[in-house]
């Protein structure tokens, strides 16, 4: 397992698809910062992104569905994203990328504005009150989002945690953003919704669903 680890963090290396930095290296002046549509997407299509990424199944899901649209996949498991970065070479995906670094970073990699969407794919919950800081959806988070994201962009959110989810609604209505849409149970009824919301799953929300755990969906903007 070490050295399948070891072969693929060396692969992603050479991808043209992955761009890797650490803080250091943003700090001094992040170079596709502000030009993802001009230096490598090479067209000015809106720029989607999908935090805490994993294997990537939004980004690549996202990007089959919408060619209209331009994808980045963010996660700092370079085991994980070498799956997505993987799939999308062998399929010739042009609309796609993938983004190794923190999210606590994330501000210092676009520039305002650049980014139309934000999905965030079944996070790391961190139920202990200790670790709200910690939650994709704190204030801590969020903040760094609004200095790149588009005036009217929108962010959605998917997690099997209800109080993950709770929490969100609480953080939405106490800083009076707008919630565009919100249910408890995504799977329970047939609805109207984009079909990109139950057609495209997750490894973490194939495993939750499998179990019974109803699966939680929000969309907001500032």
């Amino acid at each position: 397992m070490a050295k399948k680890k070891l072969e693929r963090f060396a692969d992603i290396k050479t991808f043209p698809n992955v761009f890797e930095f650490n803080y250091s290296e943003l700090s001094k002046g992040f170079g596709v910062n502000g030009k993802w549509n001009s230096a490598f997407f090479k067209n000015g299509h809106p720029i989607v992104l999908e935090l805490g990424c994993g294997k990537g199944e939004y980004t690549v899901g996202l990007a089959r569905r919408s060619p209209e649209k331009n994808f980045i996949g963010v996660d700092l498991k370079g085991n994980r994203l070498w799956v997505g970065a993987k799939q999308i070479l062998d399929e010739q995906i042009a609309n796609a990328a993938f983004l190794r670094t923190r999210i606590d970073f994330i501000d210092h990699c676009f520039a305002p504005s650049e980014v139309s969407e934000i999905w965030i794919t079944f996070p790391d919950p961190q139920p202990q009150k200790t670790r709200a800081r910690k939650r994709l959806t704190n204030m801590r988070f969020l903040d760094r989002y609004r200095k790149f994201l588009k005036p009217d962009g929108i962010i959605h959110l998917k997690t099997d945690s209800k109080s993950f989810y709770d929490y969100t609604i609480e953080v939405i209505e106490e800083n009076k953003y707008t919630l565009l849409d919100h249910t408890d149970d995504l799977y329970a009824v047939p609805s109207s919704r984009p079909l990109e919301l139950t057609e495209i799953k997750t490894y973490y929300e194939g495993i939750f669903s499998s179990k019974g755990f109803k699966i939680c969906y929000l969309k907001f903007r500032f």
